[in-house]
């Protein structure tokens, strides 16, 4: 097949929907299909351009058998509502050309990854100038999450952008989402059950894997004992995630043997960073490459899995494939009927689930949590991902779906 990609993030973006999307794009560049995306330069979560990369240029490039086209972008310092939407506009505008272009290459599908929602109408109408088929994939809903979160707050304002949003999905011929309560709520959408797909992320479960000498070394270089107690989170740091409950149980066991590291970027490191400054067991890393990312992860005792409790369902948090294959275990901050929530609660070897935004209930969990060796169910947890989130497994369903759409397309020609 000939295969159309637009979104805003990618590789070479080491966390987030930009390493799903460079992930599946190589891989079917490697099963043989020709690949095209569209995308910004790479900014996220750091926001802000990397250095070999400019915000105001188009460029050409090829990674790994992948032919990327980066269109400029505004990227704000610091991205409050106003300054996160003239972002995904800034973006639509520039890619439009590019991806109307690509009308002339005659794909066999356009696959539109949201956010951003505001490529979905160019994505399709090159899907339909080209007679190719259109796929919209939703890593997040970011009109639902915008208004939970605060970034935007009239309510007559969040009905219509709900009413557009659910006109442009049905204008797709596939629409798929990361989990089982993200699908139900393309239903809510309007999005008809047997065009609604669940198209989850997943790990590269042969490379990333329990690492106990990396472990250890991670441990030594940082200068944490073998009895000290590590808790992780490993993620971006923005509004969504409310880490500061994490500052708040620092806080509240700095006399105990325990330590926080938190890894990552995003908008609101800063705040915390400066939060954190007479905290001595909490130290902040920076995004880490893949070797040590795996030793980091293996290294630590519980993984801290936290987002806001109106944020649940509306964003599914990408981190939980990679903690599952190394056979981390996990706290949770979600409600029960949550998709994590049921998860957690069909599977409890996987972690605890603590209640969103309650620091107490926090504080004992991960006292409970740490109580336990940190080996105690590992292989179950590492055997449940690879049983559903094997990388291959998971692209190769999808890939099933797009040939079966490119067949149809042929069918009606």
């Amino acid at each position: 097949m000939k295969i159309l990609i637009c979104g805003m993030n990618y590789v070479p973006e080491l966390t987030g929907i930009g390493k799903y999307s460079g992930e599946m794009a190589e891989w079917f560049a490697q099963r043989g299909h020709e690949v095209r995306v569209v995308t910004a330069p790479p900014y996220y979560p750091e926001w802000k351009v990397h250095a070999d990369y400019s915000s105001i240029f188009y460029r050409f490039e090829e990674i790994n058998g992948v032919g990327i086209w980066r269109c400029p972008v505004y990227v704000p310092r610091q991205p409050t509502g106003l300054k996160r939407i003239v972002h995904l506009l800034s973006f639509a505008l520039s890619s439009l050309p590019i991806i109307l272009r690509y009308a002339f290459w005659r794909p066999d599908v356009v696959l539109a990854i949201e956010p951003p929602l505001f490529c979905a109408p160019a994505a399709w109408l090159t899907g339909r100038l080209s007679g190719a088929k259109c796929w919209l994939h939703v890593q997040d809903f970011e009109v639902d999450a915008a208004f939970a979160l605060g970034l935007l707050s009239s309510a007559g304002m969040q009905k219509h952008l709900r009413s557009v949003e659910g006109w442009l999905m049905r204008r797709f011929d596939g629409v798929s989402s990361i989990s089982e309560k993200m699908v139900q709520r393309l239903g809510q959408r309007g999005i008809p059950s047997q065009s609604a797909v669940l198209f989850r992320n997943w790990s590269d479960l042969e490379h990333m894997r329990c690492d106990p000498d990396g472990a250890a070394t991670f441990r030594l270089k940082h200068q944490l004992g073998e009895d000290t107690k590590l808790a992780l989170y490993a993620g971006n740091m923005g509004e969504k995630q409310g880490l500061r409950l994490l500052l708040e149980a620092a806080e509240s066991l700095r006399h105990e043997d325990i330590y926080f590291v938190l890894c990552g970027e995003g908008s609101a490191r800063k705040q915390l960073i400066a939060r954190a400054e007479n905290l001595d067991n909490v130290m902040f890393l920076d995004l880490q490459p893949i070797s040590l990312f795996r030793a980091m992860l293996s290294a630590a005792d519980v993984h801290l899995v936290v987002q806001r409790a109106d944020a649940a369902d509306l964003v599914m948090p990408s981190k939980l494939t990679n903690i599952m294959a190394v056979g981390g275990r996990s706290i949770v901050t979600s409600t029960v009927d949550s998709e994590l929530g049921c998860l957690f609660t069909e599977h409890p070897y996987l972690g605890e689930l603590s209640q969103p935004g309650s620091a107490e209930g926090f504080i004992a969990c991960l006292k409970s949590v740490l109580e336990q060796p940190a080996s105690k169910n590992r292989q179950a947890i590492r055997a449940y991902a690879e049983q559903h989130l094997a990388k291959e497994v998971i692209l190769q369903g999808f890939e099933n779906e797009l040939v079966k759409l490119s067949e149809l397309a042929g069918d009606e020609d």
